[in-house]
């Protein structure tokens, strides 16, 4: 599967995103821009970059503070990244080597503290205190769902609600924080930036639930990661706390045993067990739930290319197999 069409509306402003990106990596600390620029390299699919674009699209807002601020919510997911990969002891990440297998844990974490700082430094240049506030105030709660994460690793007894709030701290707040800037900048009431926001936290939502699946379906070619490396890490998702809940007394025995466990010697088993229950169903549905609150969210706006984009997205999210 392709990136969805929206891509092509905004191509010109991502294009200036990427130069935005480009420039503002620069660092005369030498090991700064090769992780930096690595890691960026990369690729992706610029998923918040473009959100916070086709937000700020969708509610006529025609200056060039977009393209700095989708540059930031850029660095603050790579900031992310390049931390989580430490943490989970990660070494491959959209097909290549991550940072922290190529240049160590420690460039990897003070790197991503560079991104960071930098991105905040980006911020302030937009002089908008609101602005500063969101961004603040998802970076906060963005560690605390690592956090969260953390402490749930091979913790067999999570119920759904707890692990959607990690999924809501996070992955999606960041889609929140991007869906909600576009309409700041747009100056558009309360109640509209309020649905751009819900919009982001429910596409958000659904894009993890999707990555779930996919941890268990997806092809390692397309995904750029193993199979099975969450069930690695003991991490609990939906798709194995559904099998703990729903499944044979076997199968959740052999689920609860590999969470608590970690390690891939149990996969083949799991994997069974995760196929045979309808478990990814059962997650797809849930991720489809969250895409069409997302699309409701968006009542609110009027007409348009870019809104359209956006329903767009939340279709992708769900249909996606990368």
């Amino acid at each position: 599967m392709t990136l969805p069409p929206s891509y092509s509306l905004i191509a010109d402003d991502m294009k200036a995103v990427d130069a935005v990106i480009r420039a503002r990596l620069h660092s005369d600390v030498v090991l700064v821009r090769q992780v930096a620029e690595y890691i960026i390299a990369a690729g992706g699919k610029r998923l918040r970059p473009a959100l916070l674009l086709l937000a700020a699209g969708a509610v006529g807002y025609r200056g060039t503070h977009h393209h700095e601020l989708a540059a930031v919510v850029e660095f603050i997911h790579t900031a992310t990244l390049l931390h989580d990969d430490v943490v989970d002891e990660s070494n491959l990440r959209r097909g290549r080597d991550t940072a922290n297998a190529l240049f160590g844990n420690a460039a990897s974490v003070l790197v991503g503290d560079f991104l960071y700082s930098r991105a905040f430094q980006m911020m302030v240049s937009v002089g908008s205190m609101r602005i500063m506030e969101v961004l603040a105030d998802a970076t906060n709660v963005i560690a605390e769902g690592e956090v969260l994460q953390l402490m749930n690793c091979h913790n067999a007894d999570i119920d759904v609600p707890s692990y959607l709030q990690v999924i809501r701290y996070k992955t999606a707040k960041l889609f929140e924080a991007a869906t909600r800037l576009g309409g700041i900048l747009g100056g558009v009431p309360g109640e509209v930036e309020d649905g751009l926001a819900a919009y982001g936290m429910h596409l958000g939502t659904a894009f993890q639930l999707i990555d779930d699946v996919l941890d268990y379906s997806g092809d390692e070619a397309e995904t750029g990661k193993h199979l099975g490396d969450d069930l690695a890490e003991g991490k609990p998702t939906l798709p194995l706390i559904h099998v703990m809940r729903n499944g044979t007394p076997e199968q959740a025995a052999s689920v609860r045993h590999a969470i608590e466990s970690g390690g891939r010697d149990s996969f083949p088993q799991v994997l069974a067990a995760v196929r045979a229950s309808g478990a990814l169903d059962v997650a797809r549905q849930h991720a489809q739930s969250e895409a069409e609150r997302a699309i409701t969210a968006l009542a609110s706006l009027p007409p348009s290319k870019f809104k359209d984009s956006l329903l767009e997205l939340a279709a992708f999210a769900v249909a996606r197999r990368f």
